[in-house]
């Protein structure tokens, strides 16, 4: 058994989103996302199926040109080698499922860009 808890030690960074890995099941890795309103991941791709969620905040998810405006209690999911992106409406915190064959460092990677 593992636990964490999404609030637990939340910073937000003033230019890009804070990335944090909270924990790893046998088949998932569970990650936060803070971003403050205004901040940008750039479109990207995932190797495997994602979900998230929106915990706190609004996001605009752009899924290959088509906006979906995503507010706190809102879930998506999006299969593998789909692009998309990420903007802040308001600071925001979000809950993103990977699989555990996918790399968190990608995700951070995608932030800093």
């Amino acid at each position: 058994m593992k636990t964490a808890a999404i609030y637990e030690n939340l910073t937000y960074k003033e230019n890009i989103p804070s990335i944090t890995v909270l924990l790893e099941t046998q088949f998932t890795k569970e990650i936060r996302i803070a971003m403050k309103q205004g901040q940008v991941m750039k479109e990207h791709k995932t190797p495997h199926p994602i979900v998230i969620e929106i915990v706190e905040g609004a996001i605009d998810f752009g899924v290959e040109g088509t906006i979906h405006s995503l507010e706190k209690g809102g879930l998506i999911t999006l299969n593998g080698g789909i692009p998309h992106d990420l903007k802040a409406v308001k600071d925001s915190i979000i809950r993103l499922t990977l699989s555990l064959s996918d790399n968190a460092d990608r995700v951070k990677a995608v932030a800093k860009d």
